[in-house]
This record gives C-alpha cells, sequence and structure tokens, in this order.
C-alpha cells in the first residue's frame, strides 16, 4: 500500500504526462466560483476520477476537474471544485490534491469558497478577504505519523494566510471600487447548516463567517509552505436574531453573480506574482 508521499509522486506524474508545465500559483474554486476557468488559457483538463489518488467531488456546482494552463501568462493549475468533509473523504484525501499542486512546483495557493455571513456590517454578495480562521471540524489533516518530505511536525500558524496578499487584493478591490472586507473564518463539518443557537456562539467566538470547507487546505498548505490568500463570497447572511431559511440553489446564484468581481481580485493578486 502506497504511503502519502508516495500517492503524490503518483499523482504528480500523471499530471505530468498530460501537461509538463511548473505552475507558479494553485486555485481552488469553490461553489458558484467556477467560471474564472475560462479566463485560463487551458493546456489540459483532467477530470479528478482519471487522475489515481484524487477523490472525486460530488458537492453541488462543482466540476471536479484539474484544469492547467496560464492565467495573464502566468502558469497555473486549477481545481474546478474541491471536496468537502460532508462528502465523505477524510481529510488527508480531501487535501491530496493541495499536496500535488506543492510537488508540482507551486509557490502559492489561492483559495475561494461560499460563506455565510456572521458579521452583521456584512452584505450578500461581499467578498472577505480571510485574514485568520478557526477550525471546528473536528479534525485535523495532519494527524498521524508525520513525513519530514512534506513539511515540519508542528507547522506554526501565526500567519496562515499572507499579509502581504491580502493588502496587494485589499489596494486592487480598492481601485475597482468591490466592497472587501478582511476577517476570520470558521470552518464546520457540515452538511448540515448551523441552528440560530450554534451561529450566535460562533459570531460570539470571533467568527465573520461560516463555511465547510478550505481549513484543511490551508492547513497542509501551511505544512507544505506554500502562501496563502483566501476569498470568501458572502452569499447568505446567518444572524441569529434574523435567521431565514437557506436555499442552496440561492447560494450558488449569490456565488455566481460575485465571481466577475472574485475573478478581478484572484487575477490582480496573480498579476503581481510575474
Amino acid at each position: 500500500m502506497l504511503d502519502l508521499f508516495d500517492k503524490i509522486q503518483e499523482s504528480v506524474a500523471y499530471i505530468r504526462s498530460q501537461w509538463s508545465e511548473k505552475p507558479r500559483a494553485g486555485i481552488i474554486l469553490g461553489t458558484g466560483l467556477g467560471p474564472l476557468v475560462e479566463k485560463i488559457e487551458i493546456a489540459a483538463s483532467i477530470d479528478y476520477g482519471d487522475i489515481p489518488n484524487f477523490p472525486r467531488s460530488t458537492a453541488l456546482s462543482h466540476k471536479g476537474r484539474l484544469v492547467c494552463g496560464s492565467l495573464n501568462g502566468l502558469p497555473v493549475v486549477a481545481m474546478e471544485g474541491r471536496i468537502h468533509m460532508y462528502e465523505g473523504y477524510p481529510l488527508k484525501e480531501i487535501t491530496l490534491p493541495i499536496r500535488v499542486i506543492k510537488a508540482m512546483g507551486a509557490e502559492l495557493l489561492v483559495c475561494s469558497n461560499a460563506v455565510g455571513g456572521l458579521n452583521p456590517y456584512y452584505q450578500k454578495g461581499d467578498i472577505m478577504l480571510i485574514e485568520d480562521q478557526i477550525n471546528l471540524m473536528g479534525d485535523n489533516p495532519l494527524i498521524g505519523i508525520n513525513d519530514d518530505r512534506l513539511g515540519p511536525r508542528f507547522p506554526d500558524m501565526s500567519q496562515p494566510y499572507s499579509h502581504e496578499l491580502i493588502d496587494r487584493a485589499l489596494r486592487i478591490a480598492r481601485a475597482e471600487d468591490i466592497v472587501a472586507h478582511k476577517g476570520v473564518l470558521v470552518a464546520v463539518a457540515g452538511p448540515n447548516l448551523e441552528t440560530r443557537a450554534e451561529y450566535r456562539f460562533l459570531r460570539t467566538i470571533g467568527s465573520d463567517v461560516v463555511g465547510m470547507s478550505t481549513i484543511p487546505e490551508v492547513i497542509v498548505a501551511v505544512h507544505a509552505g506554500l502562501r496563502v490568500v483566501g476569498f470568501s463570497v458572502v452569499t447568505d447572511m446567518c444572524l441569529a436574531d434574523a435567521l431565514e431559511p437557506a436555499d442552496a440553489h440561492e447560494i450558488v446564484k449569490v456565488a455566481n453573480a460575485a465571481e466577475p468581481k472574485l475573478s478581478k481580485l484572484i487575477m490582480g493578486v496573480l498579476a503581481g506574482e510575474h
């Protein structure tokens, strides 16, 4: 049975057989945010199911393919859809694509997701730059024997998201007149949405938005030595004392509407990597 390091090498070898370039950045496209792919000059598009050891995405609006090519001249690998804990996969499998992106040569990871807004100053459609995170998923992808070839036993998490990249994104948002906040993401396992009491608790402990992804990938990215920038699109408001039933299709619709703004921010951040 292959260990994690060998699985990563096997996945990389397969992708390399389709696309031999070295990516500068990896991009995770979350719920409703897939259209950014249209701006990539695609050299190879590979279904997750064809890549050895890759989990398959089953979530709403997630296509489940790896897109390799260039974005404004910068070589990138984009995950068109991610895998979530609620789909039944262990976190080591969910985060294997991040390990693969790092092993291919990437230096930077761009994460995006759809979230519920806990901060009453936010509105649907707003974008938040993730400054920090709280892991309430009840698990961690680094649990188990550490392979020093992949990263240190006790990675420091004092700055999981690059302040330089956050500031770059906020400058672009101001120039483009895009509403963008800076705040804290909390992740829960899902798949059910939270109760009013849970939303009240999550806000009390310091969270601005809540989601069901991203944090495992960021933990692994930090472990692997990748710089990280994260974008959350607020698709519904989760205010405990004014809560309305959520509609998954409406959430995707709001994420789709925000996608052009998010694309501008991501492309602007990556432009600074040339």
